[in-house]
């Protein structure tokens, strides 16, 4: 597949170089003219699409909000935001464009992945019509001098089966930014989805007091949004904490579990006391003035406009650093869930540091959080762009927010299983709440509308998003109000914890049937209904099986070969132990 792409030899006086270690080649760039040239958009192979415009594909988005599916003649967005529409990034005329990775499953042939293996400086675009397909960098203007030569970024390509393929890509990828290990798969309480923005500190005590009285292995108590004044001002909260987030922590920790804390730490509103005192530490715009995240991507979803703290400067740097530094140490947490995260690495305004491109920035602050927190936090991505990201957290969300709607349940699966094989392999896949029973609350999306939810969940629909949740082998997190949880939905969480750690791998490209081999007796057969309608699915199984149904939490008998389920249930979900009969 590689002998297809063409190397662009010399572009605009600036000589590209290659060298190939079996699928992963190393690019370079030499400037072959007497004077400094800044690249920005520069295309490094072209190929002729020899695929047919019917060929399926896959490919990823800049940021975690984003994914893109459908065939090479219709592009389609899969993900729940466009990094076009959406964030206002560039895309030339003509082409389909996505970031980094991007898979091909031509008819009659094994799936072609064409990926970035790294991402030190620049982000990396696969582009393609009907009639050819272009690998490219953003290299953001950055200076390559008279004569010097630049490393630019490692470029993927292999044809083969795809879980094979995905894992190789893996190893490559592992090779320049190793995962950020954690010991665990994390489990926890997070009061987003129950509370929103309107969290007291009364509700986390609420809710800590009825996990520990039911004995939930949920480890970690999340205070997400809404503890703080502004956002920026991480030590300023709002009048519904007068005991201060640290007396919190330090009560959790007493009650025997772990503090966990939501953070947005590349962002500020106007009104907060961190910009209004120190304007000169923000990204700036053609004018020299803090750049408004609304005049060149999308606002922000609460308290916008935000303005985005630029990592190369050395105030900022030093802010990030005590405020990861305190709540470390001080508040005891050894969790951090990272929102909003893409702002820093987005190609927009003008940086203390010139030199530095926007992935450079990004990673520069996150390399500091890290380092304030230590090797026995975890650090959660959120809100992220993905590639940059890699190396750079522990676990990382791979969905749009999770709420109390079928429409969403069955979205955030789609998000969720294109990414299962990152799981493990780049960091902890978390695939955002569970939710379990109804509610009426107030949602906020990440586009900033509100809505409201009546709570019409069936339950075969809860069992879904538990299905779900657990299919993606990560993270188990709860977001309904445990005070107020049935007795059954109790048991049906529990039967949740802790994590599998092993995310399925599915049959087929609509998810209907997928499977976590656990150990060499036992494998997790999941089975999902998206549809309207009841199915007839007959579900293939290796040899003599004893089964067990873990939603319903009864034993189903011994099956051999097969299981057959002649009516299975519109939205609705299935989660089958099979273990070796005796």
């Amino acid at each position: 597949m590689k002998n297809r792409f063409i190397l662009n030899k010399l572009t605009n006086g600036l000589e590209l170089n290659e060298k190939w270690d079996g699928n992963i080649c190393s690019i370079s760039v030499t400037n072959k003219t007497d004077r400094d040239i800044k690249p920005s958009d520069l295309t490094v192979y072209k190929a002729d699409m020899t695929f047919s415009p019917d060929t399926k594909f896959y490919g990823e988005g800049y940021n975690m909000l984003s994914q893109y599916g459908g065939t090479i003649r219709d592009f389609k967005l899969l993900g729940s935001f466009s990094d076009y529409d959406h964030y206002r990034l560039y895309r030339p005329e003509g082409m389909n464009q996505v970031y980094n990775m991007i898979i091909f499953y031509p008819e009659g042939e094994e799936p072609v992945l064409i990926g970035f293996a790294s991402v030190y400086r620049f982000n990396g675009w696969i582009r393609f019509n009907e009639r050819e397909i272009h690998i490219a960098l953003n290299c953001e203007n950055a200076v390559i001098g008279a004569g010097r030569t630049e490393r630019l970024e490692e470029i993927f390509i292999e044809q083969g089966e795809v879980n094979t393929v995905l894992s190789h890509f893996a190893d490559a990828i592992a090779r320049n930014h190793p995962k950020r290990d954690f010991p665990e798969i994390p489990t926890g309480w997070c009061s987003w989805l129950v509370y929103g923005p309107n969290i007291t500190e009364k509700n986390i005590y609420d809710n800590l007091d009825a996990i520990k009285r039911h004995g939930l292995n949920l480890k970690y108590i999340q205070i997400d949004d809404g503890y703080q004044e502004y956002w920026g001002d991480w030590f300023n909260f709002t009048d519904k904490f007068d005991s201060g987030v640290k007396q919190i922590c330090l009560d959790i920790k007493e009650k025997g579990f772990e503090p966990a804390i939501w953070v947005a730490p590349f962002v500020a509103e106007k009104d907060s006391r961190l910009f209004k005192n120190h304007p000169d530490w923000f990204v700036k715009d053609d004018e020299g003035r803090p750049l408004s995240s609304g005049d060149v991507t999308f606002g922000g979803w609460r308290c916008a406009p935000w303005y985005i703290l630029d990592m190369t400067h050395p105030g900022a740097q030093e802010y990030i650093r005590t405020v990861f530094t305190v709540m470390r140490h001080e508040w005891q947490i050894k969790y951090f869930k990272l929102d909003a995260i893409v702002w820093a690495a987005l190609p927009f305004g003008h940086r203390y540091d010139d030199t530095k491109t926007a992935v450079e920035a990004y990673r520069m602050g996150m390399d500091i959080i890290c380092d304030s927190v230590g090797v026995e936090s975890f650090v959660l991505g959120g809100n992220s762009p993905m590639w940059p990201s890699i190396g750079c957290v522990n676990g990382m969300r791979v969905t749009n927010d999770n709420c109390r709607s079928w429409y969403q349940f069955t979205q955030l699966a789609r998000e969720c299983f294109h990414r299962n094989w990152q799981h493990n392999r780049l960091w902890i896949n978390d695939p955002d709440t569970v939710l379990l029973q109804n509610e009426k609350i107030r949602i906020v999306g990440p586009d900033g509308k509100v809505s409201y939810k009546d709570g019409e969940l069936t339950k075969g629909e809860f069992a879904f998003n538990a299905a779900y949740t657990m299919a993606s082998g990560g993270m188990v997190l709860s977001s309904d109000d445990i005070s107020f949880m049935t007795e059954e939905n109790v048991e049906l969480l529990r039967r949740l914890l802790p994590p599998t750690c092993v995310a399925a791998e599915f049959d087929g490209d609509d998810y209907t049937v997928g499977r976590a081999r656990i150990d060499e007796n036992k494998t997790i057969v999941y089975i999902f209904n998206f549809d309207n309608e009841s199915k007839d699915v007959t579900v293939k199984i290796e040899g003599k099986r004893e089964i067990f149904d873990l939603i319903e939490n009864k034993p189903l008998g011994i099956f051999e070969g097969e299981i057959h389920l002649p009516t299975f249930e519109p939205h609705n979900a299935k989660v089958l132990i099979c273990t070796k009969a005796q």
